[in-house]
Order: structure tokens, then sequence, then C-alpha cells
């Protein structure tokens, strides 16, 4: 071999030990926990918006007609939009719980609302452990805005004992009736709101100086921001929970003008605490597309600060909407889509809600008839965060986020002790009630008193077909009885 193949030769061989030097080392690169660290992807932030009182069919993208929500229908566009999602509870507190903790109304330690003086709810005991705590021991920021309900500032349920690094809103739901209130709280700080009066603007003949919702919003956007800033980002949770559009009708008047003379009004006089208002048709609508307006808010923020891509969202409402009392009309607006009951009740139109999640690129955009809850979220949101899944009554969603696969439950449950005392099992498309449980002297026999219907012919439960099928019953029936922890607290019935 002549001298020159021979360096032609060694220069080859060189160049290829080189790059193989460059491959191993890059493969070496690839495993070491710096390079993994930066290679990994973030764990995602998650955002729940919890609206108050809204009904399963005041949305554009449920089939509602006369008001406008152009963002949360953009949301639902662009996410999974659930036809049969439920609350656990058809009123405010229980079902705030119950989504915390993942536990239905058979466990949840709170099963109605309860007030306490001069300010506050009962509170959720010291043991309760939440979704914020999970995340939170994951290492994301945590934040509660809006409305609590759950425990009196200092309490055992204060939201900052329940996980939460931050709580900005009303602590009380019977304050968030008024959207002028006197306060607000930060953590433990009260949060004066100068020249407020509690009864509204409609009732008091003046300009206010704040409307609660817009403190809310920007405290929610101020997070987003914070959270995501600099060497301090990290995942965040963000739990807004709304007060809208619950009573009493004060929207700000650059929303109501969008829907003054739209409708055939009558001015609503008030009485039994409720603020009066001179179009309270308008005012309501007014309301449900404010908190449309603050979804693209919050939307808009995500997208701002670079992270809407690797964030779920998730919207639905605490229970169905509210009675035809303090001026609105649920009947005018089909609130319920038909379905039957309002809140307080456990026939569909009182635990049926609107439920929608997106996320950018993970969840495949379109409509799902397969039934879930809020009970499921504490689950789906560990396992979104890669936390190690707690023992709770709910499914994890991610499976049917990401492939459709349908979570393995065998029912949803809703043991109720407030407007009377109520009961309902769904069972596929089974749905058991049984109604005026705490008129009773005596608690009912397991397989008594029940109604029995089917959703998948009769969704607005018009027609008991109980004696047509009594083996249904009593299946039923059996689950009802092995899910119910009794309350000393919270009975189902009364005793003699």
């Amino acid at each position: 071999m002549s001298e020159r193949r021979r360096w032609l030769l060694r220069g080859a061989l060189m160049l290829f030990a080189a790059c193989m030097l460059q491959v191993v080392s890059m493969g070496c690169a690839s495993i070491t926990p710096a390079s993994l660290k930066a290679t990994a992807p973030p764990r995602p932030n998650i955002v729940l918006i919890f609206a108050d009182d809204l009904g399963y069919g005041e949305l554009g993208c449920y089939g509602q007609t006369k008001i406008a929500t152009p963002n949360i229908d953009a949301l639902a566009r662009d996410g999974l939009r659930f036809t049969q999602f439920y609350t656990a509870a058809p009123v405010c507190a229980p079902s705030r719980a119950a989504l915390l903790t993942g536990q239905h109304l058979g466990h949840t330690p709170i099963r109605d609302n309860s007030e306490v003086q001069p300010e506050g709810q009962g509170p959720l005991p010291a043991e309760t452990r939440t979704v914020a705590h999970d995340l939170k021991s994951a290492g994301y920021a945590t934040a509660c805005i809006g409305k609590w309900g759950l425990g009196f500032v200092g309490s055992s349920g204060d939201p900052n004992a329940m996980g939460f690094d931050l709580f900005f809103g009303y602590n009380c739901q019977r304050q968030a009736w008024s959207y002028y209130p006197t306060h607000l709280w930060r953590n433990a700080e009260k949060i004066s709101l100068a020249g407020n009066d509690p009864k509204g603007h409609a009732a008091s003949g003046r300009d206010e100086t704040t409307h609660a919702c817009d403190l809310l919003l920007d405290e929610a956007l101020s997070f987003i921001a914070q959270s995501t800033a600099g060497d301090r980002a990290k995942p965040f949770f963000l739990s807004y929970q709304s007060p809208l559009p619950h009573l009493a009708l004060q929207p700000p008047a650059f929303n109501l003008r969008r829907y003054q003379g739209l409708f055939d009004d009558t001015p609503y006089v008030g009485g039994k605490g409720y603020t009066p208002h001179e179009w309270p048709r308008a005012a309501y609508a007014a309301m449900i597309s404010r908190l449309d307006d603050e979804v693209g808010a919050i939307r808009a923020a995500l997208e701002k600060v670079g992270v809407a891509h690797n964030t779920l969202i998730i919207l639905t409402s605490d229970n169905g909407p509210t009675h035809d009392v303090g001026g609105v009309d649920t009947a005018f607006f089909d609130s319920t889509a038909g379905l039957r009951g309002r809140k307080g009740s456990v026939y569909e139109g009182g635990i049926r809600v609107p439920g929608i999640a997106c996320w950018p690129g993970r969840i495949t955009p379109g409509t799902t008839d397969i039934p879930a809850w809020t009970v499921d979220l504490r689950s789906t949101f560990d396992a979104v965060a890669g936390v190690e899944l707690s023992v709770t009554d709910g499914c994890d969603l991610t499976p049917l986020f990401f492939n459709g696969h349908a979570p393995q439950r065998s029912c949803l449950y809703w043991p109720f002790p407030g407007y009377g005392g109520q009961e309902a099992v769904r069972e596929a498309n089974w749905k058991l009630v049984r109604t005026g449980m705490a008129q009773r002297k005596r608690a009912w026999a397991d397989d008594e008193g029940w109604q029995l219907f089917d959703l998948a012919r009769d969704p607005q439960e018009t027609t008991d077909v109980a004696a047509q099928h009594p083996e249904v019953v009593k299946r039923l029936a059996a689950i009802a009885t092995r899910e119910f922890t009794p309350s000393d607290a919270f009975r189902l019935w009364r005793e003699e």
C-alpha cells in the first residue's frame, strides 16, 4: 500500500472515530439529568373556570340563541364538548367540596349549604385533602379566585388551609349575592371597597366604585403573568370560581347596553331581599356575556405569556340555573334546554351542566356523549400533572381526552339532603330518583319511593318506568345503599 493510500485510510479512520465519538457523546448527553430537564416537556398548567348557576342551555354551543357567548363557543370548538356532563350537587357549597375532594355526596364532608355567622359557611374538616394540596405538593403555584363558601377565614376550611397559595374573592357565598360588596378577601386580609353599597347599583340609585368581577379578573390575569415570569416560572393551577351569573342582577352598564331594548322587558321591582332592575332579561343576558368576556380575557392572557399550548382549560358550572326568582326568567332563555328541574333538584336540569375541556394539540376537538362529572376532575388534574392518583370517587378522564376511551365506572350518585331530601343514581342510561325524603318520619326502605327514567329515550324525565323494570330499580337502589355513608350533620331524612 502506498504512503498516500495509508494516509487516506488513516484519515478516514480518524474521521469515522471522531464521528462515532460525537454520536456517543450526544447519546450520553441525552441521558444526563441536566439534559433531561432541558428536553422533557413542561408540566401543563391547569385552569378551571367554574361558573355559578350557569344552566345547561345558556351557552351558544349548547343551543342558546338569545345570549351571545362567542368566547366560550370558541373554547368548545377548540376542545371537547360534553353533552352529558354533571355537577356533583345541585347547590353551591357541596358542589365545590365534591370537586375539590373528588368525593361524591355520599362521602364528601360538605353535603349542603350551611351558614356560619357573621360571615362564612361550615368549614371543610382539617384532615380534608384536596386537588390543590396534590398539585401544590408537586410544585404547582395554586390560586383560587372568586367564590369560596367552604370555611370562614381562619377556619379549618380556609382556602389557604385547603392547598391554595393565593385566595382572592368572596369567602362567604352569601356575600357574593352582591357584585358591589363592601369588601373582598386576599388570603386572611380584608380588602375594603370604599363607596360600594352591598345592595347594589339599582337599589342605591348612585354609582358604585367597584364591580367585584373587575377585581377578580384582574387578579386572575396577574396570577397567570406572575406564575410564568422569568426565573420564578412554575406550572400553575388557577381555579377561577366566578360568581356569574348568580343573582343579584347587577351587570356593569357597558355589559348591559348590548342587550337593552332587545327583549320585551318588564321592570323587576325587587322584594324578598332581591335587587330590582329595570331590564331584568337584558341584565341576565349581560351577566352571562360578561362571563364569556372573562373567558376570552383568560385565554388571551395565556396566549400573551406563551403558555396557551400547554394549558388544560376546563369550563363547567356548580349547578343548574336558578329558579325564576330575583328577576331571572329561565323559561324565556330556555336555560335548561328543556331538561326537568332547576337548581336544588337532582333531576337533570339541576345537575346536568355545560362541560368543556380544551388543550390545544392534546385534546382532539369534538363532542362526546359519554357521561362525566366534576367528581372526576381531581383524578384528571392529578394525572395531567404527573401526580400519583389519589383514591377518589371519580375517574381519570385523560384516556377520554386523548384516545376517546370511556372511563370505567359503575355509576354516578347524588344523595342531596337539601330541598326536601333527594337521591339519584345513574347507571348507563338508567336514572333512579326519589324526592321528599326529609318530610318522612322514618327512612325509606332501600327499594321504596323510587322513580326510574330511561335517559336515552326520555332525557326530560317525563315518564316513570319503575313499574316496568323492578329489577333495574332493585339493582340501582342497592348501589345507592352501598355508596351512602351517613352523616350526622347532613341527614337525608327526618328521624322521629
